[in-house]
């Protein structure tokens, strides 16, 4: 399974596209470390996020704990804080960092709200890359107001020689927002598709580098989708193929609904207590018969990789396509 830690509702980014900064936890409220240690060992893919999971002072520890849970942790951050991921990446440079950023210089910093917010994202990646971060890269969340700047920043990661995850503009009780709409629809969509095409035609230079941009084509391909409003290409598995902690110690679903599915408190219960709970089995119940189609990491993901074959077909018959001079299939499935 894939688990995501909200370790915290604060941050120091004042991004219009999600408000939690306007109601940030505060750290006496927020769950202390200890309690990740009743998380089981092996999950597939552990995020550390927020608000901004630099504020937390007992960041360290959390990583510590959290690193004996998985092979693959990963933080995602602003990068505004350069020092408190310095000093963990140091110790730590096998983590998985992504930096989110909204677009090039301007764009990123009236969108995040965040005083040479891009600039400060650049000297952190600079940092950890000269601490041998091999698992680097930056994170952007499509919008109308940004998709201009998609391709520019997808070259400049290949230039860079790093990664570059990506999502779109949802509504969710995580985000506080429910108005988030892309009014360029079409400019938006022809951008994703130009993208996702530059995706399945990637320059960079390691196989398994161009290997992994082919299937991040295939998340763009849901994120087109959800833009359009159909349904997700695969069924979502929230609460049975991953699940997240937020800053209260509370086990959710996911991040993605319009009220937090809650299936337990790891404050006061055991992991397993939990996941076999009558309270957690109605939560999964509601999973499958949520219908907003929602195609974020978080649960996309876990959904590639328990139906596989899906994405290597579309991957396959996409680049068959293209080799005969023809465009890859963007037809949805409502179509």
């Amino acid at each position: 399974m894939e688990a995501n830690i909200i370790t915290t509702y604060r941050c120091n980014a004042r991004c219009g596209m999600c408000e939690i900064w306007k109601y940030p936890t505060s750290p006496s409220e927020e769950f202390d470390p200890e309690i990740l240690r009743k998380l089981p060992t092996g999950i597939k893919r552990l995020n550390i996020t927020g608000g901004d999971p630099t504020l937390r002072q007992d960041l360290p520890r959390i990583v510590e704990i959290l690193s004996t849970k998985t092979d693959h942790l990963e933080i995602s951050t602003n990068g505004y804080l350069t020092d408190v991921l310095d000093k963990i990446t140091l110790k730590h440079p096998e983590l998985c960092i992504r930096i989110s950023i909204e677009g090039l210089p301007e764009v990123n910093d009236r969108l995040r709200g965040l005083k040479n917010g891009f600039d400060h994202a650049l000297r952190t990646f600079l940092k950890l890359r000269a601490n041998r971060v091999t698992n680097l890269g930056f994170a952007m969340t499509i919008s109308g107001e940004n998709v201009r700047d998609l391709l520019d920043v997808y070259n400049m990661c290949v230039q860079m020689d790093c990664q570059l995850a990506n999502a779109v503009v949802h509504n969710s009780f995580y985000f506080h927002k429910s108005d988030n709409t892309i009014a360029n629809k079409q400019e938006a969509e022809e951008t994703m598709k130009q993208f996702i095409t530059a995706l399945l035609t990637s320059s960079r230079r390691s196989f398994r580098g161009r290997i992994k941009d082919w299937f991040r084509a295939y998340i763009n391909l849901g994120l087109l989708h959800h833009i359009k409003g159909v349904k997700r290409t695969l069924p979502c598995g929230a609460a049975s193929e991953s699940f997240f902690i937020d800053p209260h110690g509370f086990m959710l679903a996911c991040n993605g609904s319009d009220e937090p599915m809650i299936m337990g408190d790891l404050n006061t219960q055991e992991f397993d207590e939990i996941w076999n709970s009558e309270q957690a089995d109605q939560v999964r119940k509601q999973v499958v018969s949520c219908r907003k189609n929602c195609w974020m990491t978080g649960t996309a993901v876990p959904a590639m990789r328990k139906h596989p074959v899906d994405p290597v077909k579309w991957v396959i018959s996409s680049k068959l396509k293209m080799l005969h001079g023809e465009t890859p299939d963007f037809r949805l499935q409502d179509e």
